[in-house]
């Protein structure tokens, strides 16, 4: 097979063994195909760990002693070359929920004895047959909603579980055509590269010029908890791209970890990806002159030349730290 199917294989045998994991057994479990040091980075309050003990204590012992029965019910998995930081590095991306019963308190979120789901995305590297760098980004703040713990019921946009492709094609498990791919990864660096054009001369274009250079009409945008998803470029001004621009000021593009694509899927991940000032009140937060990172994920659909979904993971609880607003330390209260 070619690295990036070794790689594939790897990480979903990795995942089926995670599916039997216990607290007792998880670092163990971890241990099989991670390396000893490998660098493993989640939104906060887990940040940044070493190996699979570092990984077991932060997060997967405390979830797994919180949550029973858990599922990872997987929308989209891919693997691709790394085309930004380490260029060559193969790297799979896996996105869903992790699906479950919450029968105990997790990070002071009351346990509802309900079925909850856990957004996440994914992204792991692969070399010599070992896992050696994870980003995992899980959405909390939607988490606690499902709890009843609403932080920012004035958001923007819908609170929803949010589905996988409107396509039900996200599993790219077999070899996919280069050129797809390749195709995928041109449509989402002319987008970015489109916001930095927006971000240098904001009157050169309107916003929905900006957006239909790279995006479909009726994009639809499942964004975080505390902005929440919207449908059509039209809606996605008016509940996200309009409020964020009007909100937040001097942005900062700090690159990406990794940006790949893979057949009609295409995703990236930065930590943080922008630094930036909510000088206007963003998610009904206080102004401030404080400069704040966004560790960011976002992972694409293509249909034809256009970008149709995008699912968009932010480390949440991490930005309001920085300003002074401690979400979980609120619920510890």
């Amino acid at each position: 097979m070619s690295p990036v199917q070794d790689a594939k294989a790897l990480v979903q045998s990795h995942y089926a063994a995670l599916a039997s994991a216990t607290p007792e057994t998880v670092e163990a479990i971890l241990a099989r195909n991670m390396t000893a040091d490998a660098l493993w980075r989640g939104v906060h309050p887990f940040n940044e760990q070493r190996g699979p003990a570092g990984a077991a204590d932060a997060f997967w012992i405390p979830f797994l002693r919180s949550f029973g029965h858990v599922q990872r019910r997987e929308d989209i998995f891919f693997a691709a070359e790394n085309t930004t930081q380490d260029v060559g590095s193969v790297w799979t991306v896996s996105m869903g929920h992790l699906m479950a019963l919450f029968d105990a308190p997790f990070l002071n979120i009351p346990a509802t004895r309900k079925i909850v789901m856990l957004r996440y995305a994914e992204f792991n590297k692969v070399a010599n047959g070992k896992i050696v760098e994870t980003g995992f980004f899980c959405d909390i703040l939607h988490l606690m909603t499902q709890a009843g713990i609403r932080r920012f019921a004035q958001q923007t946009a819908a609170h929803l579980v949010q589905p996988g492709p409107r396509t039900h094609d996200g599993l790219l498990m077999a070899p996919s055509d280069p050129a797809q791919g390749a195709r995928t990864l041109a449509v989402i660096d002319e987008m970015i590269e489109a916001i930095n054009i927006a971000n240098a001369n904001p009157g050169a274009l309107s916003p929905h010029d900006e957006l239909a250079q790279s995006w479909d009409e009726d994009m639809i945008w499942w964004g975080p908890e505390g902005i929440g998803a919207t449908y059509t470029i039209d809606r996605y001004i008016e509940q996200h791209q309009g409020v964020f621009r009007r909100h937040m000021k001097d942005r900062t593009f700090n690159g990406h970890i990794c940006r790949m694509a893979e057949g009609n899927y295409g995703a990236f991940f930065g930590w943080p990806n922008l630094t930036l000032t909510n000088h206007n009140g963003f998610m009904g937060l206080a102004p401030n002159d404080i400069r704040a990172d966004m560790r960011v994920v976002d992972v694409y659909r293509r249909a034809g030349d256009k970008l149709a979904e995008n699912w968009i993971f932010i480390d949440m609880l991490h930005f309001l730290k920085m300003q002074g607003v401690d979400v979980l330390g609120e619920l510890a209260a």
